[in-house]
């Protein structure tokens, strides 16, 4: 499950850079930090989180 979440967030980093999302706080390509933090909290809540 962590693959899978961690290859996502890689995939949306990537496009984001191409093109940026254009969500709130994501409009301009220098907010790749952000989705590279939250990337980092989910996945750290997910080991956190299973057995």
């Amino acid at each position: 499950m962590t693959k899978a979440i961690s290859l996502f967030l890689i995939l949306v980093m990537a496009v984001h850079l191409i093109k940026p999302l254009d969500l709130p706080g994501l409009r301009r390509r220098r907010d790749f930090w952000r989705l590279a933090v939250l990337a980092f909290v989910i996945w750290s809540v997910t080991l956190l989180v299973r057995p």
